[in-house]
């Protein structure tokens, strides 16, 4: 019986060029990976002129980059790159493929599973490597791909147990980005592009990309309301303490689905998620769906008029009040008194 790669690999998602900040979060996580199984931590970069991406690669744990690089492959396409990477896992077989669960990593990583016969989990919130007995068989090593389930109601662990490749999909924010001290001494594989009669079937006649103005992620502070918030006008409040305190706001799918806050500062399962250094959450109740986006903060302050929320059992304070009373304190507070 052959033995079992111990690769780890990581799609690098790049748009005109730039690489996307889940991809090097990714192999921050996929280094953690490599080093339980004692492999190796590899990159594959797809584009133009992504030599610079593929070096950089290197300050996130990567050993080996595996670079497919031509004009034709400067844009993201699915029929060649879908094709390039299943062509590169089915050749090397490794043990794990990582893939940020954007809209290329959604659109690539179910045809790299379905042509590799992979198993594969969409949206994890954490990835873990153990031994696991199942149906009275003993597997070693297995990926563990944790994500919520049935809306969010219950956290499942799923295996692939039969497939030699696992691949998980992860949104962006959910794994902390940690650069090494100093680069790993990794190399650079060129694979050359094999053009196929099959890349051409699609063509893109045009194309928009506007950024994103808000950028929930990289906010130190973030000041977050429910539907508890009752209404739109008093959501307002939230608009002035965030202009006080200099933070941003966001809002839980209740509050988004009501028209209290935008879609675009959703936070949660089916959102943003963030770790900001300060999380005020504001009349939210706390549903494990809106705990997987903001968990992770550093420190959290609950203000709900429900003594038994949910939320007060992740926040390091909790108040028990009514949510604009508490905030306009909070503003009162650091207007007049900590200045």
């Amino acid at each position: 019986m052959a033995k079992k790669s111990s690769e780890v690999w990581v799609f690098v998602e790049q748009r005109s060029g730039k690489p996307a900040d889940v991809s090097f979060e990714l192999l921050s996580k996929g280094k953690k990976l490599a080093d339980t199984l004692n492999g190796v931590l590899k990159a594959v970069v797809i584009g133009h002129k992504m030599q610079k991406v593929a070096q950089e690669t290197f300050r996130f744990g990567a050993r080996e980059v595996l670079l497919v690089d031509h004009p034709d492959l400067e844009v993201y396409q699915t029929l060649p790159y879908s094709r390039i990477m299943s062509e590169l896992v089915d050749k090397h077989r490794p043990r794990i493929v990582l893939y940020g669960a954007t809209f290329i990593g959604r659109d690539i990583a179910p045809r790299v599973a379905s042509f590799t016969l992979s198993g594969l989990t969409a949206d994890c919130t954490d990835l873990q490597i153990s031994d696991v007995t199942y149906t009275r068989k003993e597997y070693k090593d297995l990926l563990l791909q944790i994500r919520p389930a049935f809306g969010g109601n219950i956290i499942a662990t799923i295996i692939t147990p039969d497939n030699p490749v696992q691949m998980a999909t992860v949104r962006e924010g959910v794994m902390e980005m940690l650069p090494l001290s100093s680069p790993a001494k990794g190399k650079v594989t060129n694979i050359p592009y094999q053009k196929n009669e099959v890349d051409g079937l699609i063509k893109i006649i045009e194309r928009h990309h506007e950024e994103n103005k808000i950028n929930l992620k990289a906010a130190p502070v973030i000041i977050a309301g429910g539907y508890g918030m009752g209404t739109r006008a008093r959501f307002d409040s939230l608009y002035r303490l965030a202009d006080v305190i200099g933070g941003e706001v966001a809002g839980s799918r209740a509050a988004v689905d009501a028209g209290f806050v935008k879609h675009e500062r959703q936070v949660g399962q089916t959102g943003v998620t963030v770790r900001p250094k300060l999380y005020i959450a504001c009349g939210i109740s706390g549903a494990i769906q809106h705990r997987a986006g903001m968990q992770e903060s550093k420190k959290i302050i609950a203000i709900n008029t429900d003594p038994d929320a949910p939320i007060f059992d992740i926040c390091h304070y909790g108040i028990v009040g009514d949510a604009v009373d508490v905030v306009n304190k909070f503003i009162d507070a650091y207007k007049h008194k900590l200045k």
